[in-house]
């Protein structure tokens, strides 16, 4: 992981543009070949980035006021961010190994099991491959077939929230470079999906399932009056 702090400007050519006047910022540099650049004003979401596979290339820059200008090309499609940085004001890389994933808590491990135990909640004719499936990034929660014999992984949350998804999204397109399983589409299970996070689901192509905990564990709900 290198840590990048400048002020720079930045400049994104591809399907759409996009500019980013001269600030401080701060630009991650992943093992992955990722590039995001970030503000100080939000949690997690980068104001501008460029998904792997991609390359950047380092140039001395000097004009109007600018000491060097990056550019970071996707290599399948071309699109470019451009960087010209006007201060460096640190730069540092750090290796952080491999890294063990997120854990679950008690229900969320619970979930994942029943669902791996009843994989047909999802649809007839849907197998599992194996729970926890191995990537560079961390585990994938369930990795199945459909009844057509595609590739489906499966992330499971209890609360499903933006986060969630984004997360699946890089398994996606970590296990979609892999011939032998893509291609692979994406499920988001949860007890609760928030709305935000179901829109976003659906525009990456990305299923949509709420669980009924109660009803994985072979509870039935007894009737009410209202």
């Amino acid at each position: 992981m290198r840590l990048v702090i400048a002020r720079c400007s930045v400049d994104y050519a591809g399907k759409l543009t996009a500019h980013l006047p001269m600030a401080l910022r701060l630009i991650l540099i992943k093992a992955d070949g990722s590039v995001s650049v970030h503000a100080d004003d939000r949690a997690y979401k980068p104001l501008n980035w460029m998904n792997p596979p991609c390359s950047l290339r380092e140039e001395v820059y000097e004009e109007n006021g600018a000491v060097a200008r990056w550019t970071v090309t996707h290599g399948k499609s071309g699109e470019r961010l451009i960087l010209t940085i006007e201060e460096l004001l640190h730069d540092t890389s750090h290796e952080l190994g491999i890294d063990p994933g997120l854990q679950k808590d008690g229900v969320e491990a619970h979930l994942q099991e029943l669902l791996a135990e009843h994989i047909t909640t999802l649809g007839d004719g849907y197998t599992l491959i194996r729970r926890e499936f191995p990537t560079a990034i961390g585990p994938v929660d369930i990795l199945c077939r459909d009844a057509a014999s595609a590739t489906v992984a499966i992330e499971i949350k209890r609360r499903g929230e933006i986060d969630g998804v984004e997360q699946l999204t890089r398994y996606l397109e970590l296990l979609n470079r892999d011939p032998h399983l893509a291609p692979v589409r994406g499920v988001f299970a949860a007890q609760e999906i928030k709305p935000q996070a179901r829109v976003l689901a659906t525009d990456r192509g990305i299923t949509c399932v709420t669980l009924d905990y109660d009803a994985l564990r072979g509870i039935e709900h007894e009737g009410t009056l209202f």
